[in-house]
């Protein structure tokens, strides 16, 4: 369930981009069908949008492989693009043609006319993070180091979506050729057969195969052709558009309620950002009819809600057949062509399409807000934090109540977020440089969870807070962009705090000698002689510190790691009696963004005394000007001392 609610996430990226192209696609219909043509407007309007409609699954594979990635850089987003040109290419008719040795491409098998769909894109966008997590860390021989690392990443995406196509290859046509068989038997079943189609195609949107299902119905597949009939007013009345009616009342109606369910029941630190789904998702669902904003955004993340909907768009179907009632599209099913079909010869009792529909917005409200509050389904808004992705534009991990409580008051000691200019952080503390240096309450500060504040010169201001300070600075900068609001009334988070999911306690806070192996070669000098003031003043806590000679960080004792970081020039870790030590390589080298320092533990793995933490170019950071000096800090007892063996 949390791969479903993370993958749920990941498909808000590409989605959030939906609704506007879908309203210009309307549009430029709406203004071609009135105006008896197309003309620049239309045309224009239309290309617009359907850059991103007609593209729909290429985003998909972008955006899934940006939001399952961890800590995603780019290089993921690149790797899905990879996977997808790979596959669409090597199944693409023109290249079957060369594969099966036919003649002409109007021989080759039909269903690679589809392969460009959903379904195609969401395994694409899957490869290419898997490919990412799995091997944008490996390490190659010398000769090879050039495509160590994250190079590697898009090699091994393409050799993996290489052995893909091959199997879609067999396997699609199987596929394709038994929906078309099906939906065509299903037309025998008058009215029950088509609830069933209506059930079936709304089930097949997540995978992209509805089109396959829709093809025998709205063309010439067998025989219907019920969209160019009611297009061109030469069907049979009373049966034309039977196929169509029913998805009117749903798409206009029925998910907008699902909608206002789901914004209802959000949290209310984050109805903001289900607010912009949500709404946008229900107002090209209504005009245009395009509903794939507000499908996404529950199908995967609460899978019972989309079989209901499909339940519901499948007796609405049958419902419509039975009235009758009959109306038709050339686009989807909402406002704009339910006006434009009103006076088609086709169109019978189209009157009753708002009636139905007012009877499904509140059936779709009432079972959806019914079903998410007993069964506390994760739709917009009520996602658990831990099971989101990070690293997208719908990342919420960092908005967990009490790093938000911190950086609520963090932002109102600091003058407010309109005198914050710029928000970085590195192991420790917060660098920000203000409008008004004068508006900063260092007693605030300290009162909302930090460990102490220094004022470098200028408009900069450092916040000393501990190895949990990204997730303060995450939860400001969401505050700070309207995504997230503080919580009013709660305890903030400590300054200093043990790894998250340790047991381990400190069990003895008194003036105690914390004796540890030496973590790297070099000269042992006191923390005094640190440039730095938070280190040099022990802020952050008492150790000492390391002029290197060594390139590698080594566990100074058996523990836990309890926090790694992006740059990779510090690791936190916990030892087996609670005391937590952070050990940082240089002054200021977070601004190296990882260039010269490579992490070789994970956060919450076991170490022993000796294990290698991380290793590091000395050379690279006295070429970038920075002191290579390396304390080793104790962050939670300010009265031990520390002794190196």
């Amino acid at each position: 369930m949390k791969f479903l609610q993370r993958l749920g996430r990941s498909i808000m990226l590409p989605v959030a981009v939906l609704p506007v192209a879908a309203i210009l696609s309307g549009i430029s219909y709406w203004i071609s069908s009135a105006t008896g043509g197309a003309n620049i407007f239309s045309a224009f309007l239309g290309a617009a949008g359907g850059a991103l409609l007609d593209n729909m699954a290429l985003l998909f594979a972008v955006g899934i492989s940006i939001g399952m990635a961890n800590k995603s850089d780019g290089t993921s987003a690149l790797a899905g693009l990879v996977s997808w040109l790979t596959v669409t290419t090597l199944l693409k008719p023109e290249t079957v043609m060369l594969f099966t040795g036919v003649d002409d491409v109007n021989q080759v098998d039909p269903a690679f006319l589809k392969v460009q769909n959903v379904f195609v894109g969401i395994i694409c966008g899957l490869i290419g993070a898997y490919c990412y997590n799995k091997f944008k860390d490996t390490r190659l021989p010398d000769a090879l180091s050039f495509f160590s690392g994250k190079r590697s990443v898009a090699i091994v995406t393409a050799g993996f979506s290489l052995v893909v196509a091959i199997v879609l290859f067999f396997v699609w046509p199987f596929v394709y050729t038994g929906l078309v068989t099906f939906g065509e038997w299903i037309v025998t079943l008058g009215p029950f057969g088509t609830g069933i189609y209506g059930f079936l195609n709304r089930l097949l949107i997540p995978v992209g195969l509805h089109h396959a299902l829709n093809s025998v119905f709205w063309f010439d597949v067998a025989g219907i052709n019920d969209l160019n009939n009611f297009l061109a007013g030469e069907g049979t009345y009373g049966v034309t558009g039977q196929y169509m009616t029913g998805f009117f009342p749903v798409m206009m109606f029925g998910l907008p309620g699902a909608a206002l369910a789901m914004y209802l029941t959000a949290k209310t630190t984050k109805k903001k950002i289900a607010y912009g789904i949500l709404l946008g998702g229900a107002i090209s669902s209504f005009f245009v009819g395009v509903t794939e904003p507000l499908e996404f955004a529950f199908m995967f993340v609460a899978p019972l809600l989309y079989v209901v909907h499909a339940v519901f768009t499948g007796i609405s179907m049958a419902i419509s057949q039975i009235l009758p009632v009959r109306m038709g599209f050339g686009f989807s099913g909402g406002f704009i062509d339910l006006v434009l079909g009103w006076m088609n010869p086709m169109a019978q009792n189209p009157w009753l399409i708002p009636v139905m529909g007012v009877f499904w917005f509140f059936v779709y409200f009432g079972v959806f807000y019914f079903l998410i509050k007993r069964f506390n389904l994760k739709t917009p808004g009520r996602e658990d934090d831990d099971t989101l992705s990070q690293g997208t534009e719908y990342d919420t991990s960092s908005t967990d109540d009490k790093y938000l409580v911190t950086a609520g008051r963090f932002l109102t000691a600091l003058g407010g977020k309109e005198n914050i200019t710029d928000l970085e952080n590195c192991a420790t503390r917060l660098r920000l440089e203000v409008g008004d240096v004068s508006k900063v309450d260092d007693a605030a500060l300290k009162r909302a969870g930090a460990a102490g504040t220094m004022k470098p010169g200028g408009k900069s201001v450092q916040v000393v807070y501990g190895t949990n300070v990204q997730f303060v600075k995450d939860a400001m900068e969401a505050i700070m962009n309207g995504q997230a609001e503080a919580p009013v009334g709660a305890t903030p988070e400590p300054a200093v705090e043990a790894a998250a999911g340790s047991t381990a306690v400190l069990t003895d806070t008194a003036k105690a000698t914390v004796t540890l192996r030496q973590p790297l070669e070099g000269r042992v000098v006191p923390l005094s002689e640190v440039p730095d003031p938070t280190f040099a003043q022990g802020i952050m806590g008492p150790g000492l510190a390391i002029q290197p000679t060594g390139d590698t960080v080594v566990a100074p004792a058996d523990g836990t790691i309890g926090a790694t970081f992006d740059t990779s020039h510090a690791v936190a870790l916990v030892l087996e009696d609670g005391t937590e030590l952070l050990i940082h390589v240089g002054i200021d080298t977070v601004g190296m963004k990882g260039d010269g320092f490579q992490t070789l533990v994970e956060k919450g793995q076991k170490v022993t005394a000796g294990t290698p933490l991380l290793r590091f170019d000395l050379a690279k950071i006295q070429a970038a000007g920075h002191p290579a000096i390396t304390p080793v800090i104790v962050l939670n007892n300010e009265d031990a001392t520390v002794a190196f063996e």
